[in-house]
């Protein structure tokens, strides 16, 4: 991490102690290491929140918040240096890098996290954090809670508020900076040339998971090391399976491809999806649909502005839909009428979009006392309508088993939107003459 960035971070943990006031604690623990298979790990991905507020990438480690601690605000728990085990599994800070190259005012081991973390804890009267997230770190802060408890004749005392820290934590995380957006127009622009890649490959009798790898070629040799997310890539009625990831079977002529994919840049997401023929063209039903999801989706993003509520790019997509269907024959009825029916669900059955940002689906909250949120600068969200037409649907055969989604990524700006993810190609002219190239 660099040293802008590293500034930055100093200035988030500055926001949240601002906010936590005088006499508070935040604890915030790092993401465990996981096993893969026996013993083997899968490749580390920091917590969020921790990276959030510290830049510090190595598991076993501890972040503590307590403003106006004369000896120190933020304190790091983390391993020390040891050099047999730098051999086997690479550079470790050390106390001393945590101090020096991470910005921690003071350093302990992570060993003496049950020694210290109660010694803490006793100087404040209220503690934030996330409880619920890590059950077995949980009972690491509810034992040291009753240690305190347990001391109280001997003049020791428990804070006497517990609150929940994401509730703080995550509304500054919701509103991204000039380097966060950096990294997120990065990942954006390494996941628009991946879709592209993916476009002018595609084949008949190929199989997705050779898509796949295009996709994560596309993504490692341009600088990251692991995608947002699992990668989808279903093929003809499988586009109508939201979370598909199997990614085995043999794309066919005729059939569409649904590909949703995004990278993941120094910890900052992209979120990306398009939908394309196996072979050289759009098929007649698979124009119209394409074409509706194409104008709801442009409507939907419309209505990403400043000061308009989080929930009218949903009802915008929605309205151009339901009016689509009505209009191929797979709804009857009023526009209206369909739509308090809520007609459009076995066909669209999701929201039109989630924050995004760290996470793939981004911490915030998307209504405030019950209103839907309104929309503000340095927000960024994504925009993905749908059509799933399921292969055993009850309509006309000729529609059954077209899944469409098209997903961007849109930042809110002070008087509009930029459409991060603009560059792949989504009008079907494009898309077509990317596939010339490849089928």
């Amino acid at each position: 991490m660099d040293a802008q960035m590293l500034q930055e971070v100093a200035e988030r943990r500055k926001a949240l102690m601002n906010m936590m006031g005088h006499g508070a604690m935040a604890i915030v623990p790092a993401a465990e290491q996981l096993l893969r298979n026996r013993d083997t790990e899968f490749r580390y991905r920091q917590d969020s929140d921790f990276f959030y507020l510290s830049g510090f990438a190595e598991p076993e480690s501890v972040l503590c918040l307590i403003p106006g601690r004369p000896e120190g605000e933020y304190v790091l728990f983390c391993r020390p240096r040891d050099r047999e085990m730098e051999i086997w599994n690479g550079y470790r800070a050390g106390l001393a890098g945590a101090v020096e190259c991470y910005g921690a005012d003071q350093a302990f081991l992570v060993t003496e996290l049950d020694e210290r973390l109660p010694e803490l804890m006793a100087q404040c009267d209220r503690l934030y954090y996330a409880l619920g997230q890590r059950p077995l770190f949980d009972r690491r802060v509810i034992g040291w809670l009753n240690t305190l408890r347990s001391r109280s004749r001997s003049g020791a005392r428990a804070p006497v508020e517990l609150l929940m820290l994401e509730h703080y934590l995550h509304d500054l995380r919701l509103f991204k900076s000039p380097e966060e957006l950096k990294r997120m127009r990065r990942a954006a622009a390494i996941s628009v040339k991946a879709h592209e890649r993916v476009m002018r490959y595609c084949r008949p009798g190929m199989y997705e998971y050779e898509l796949e790898a295009e996709l994560m070629h596309e993504f490692l040799r341009s600088g990251c090391q692991a995608p947002a997310y699992n990668s989808i890539v279903g093929g003809g009625e499988r586009g109508c399976i939201l979370h598909y990831v199997e990614n085995r079977h043999q794309l066919q002529e005729g059939e569409l491809v649904l590909v949703d994919a995004g990278a993941e840049f120094e910890c900052y997401a992209a979120d990306i999806t398009r939908t394309f023929p196996v072979g050289r063209r759009f098929t007649g039903e698979q124009r119209a649909l394409y074409e509706i999801v194409l104008q709801a989706q442009l409507e939907a993003i419309a209505g990403v502005l400043p000061d308009r509520h989080w929930n009218d790019p949903h009802d915008r997509a929605v309205k151009v839909i339901t009016q689509g269907l009505l209009e191929v024959g797979l709804l009857s009825g009023t526009l209206d009428g369909l739509l308090e029916q809520q007609a459009y669900k076995p066909f669209f059955m999701h929201r039109t979009g989630h924050w995004l940002g760290m996470d793939v689906h981004d911490v915030g909250d998307y209504r405030v006392d019950q209103v839907w949120r309104v929309l503000e600068p340095g927000m960024v969200l994504t925009v993905e309508p749908g059509l799933y037409i399921a292969a055993d649907a009850p309509v006309d055969a000729r529609w059954r088993g077209i899944g469409i989604r098209i997903e961007d990524d849109v930042l809110v700006l002070r008087s509009g939107h930029e459409v991060l993810t603009q560059g792949a190609p989504k009008q079907i002219a494009d898309i077509e003459a990317l596939r010339q190239e490849g089928a």
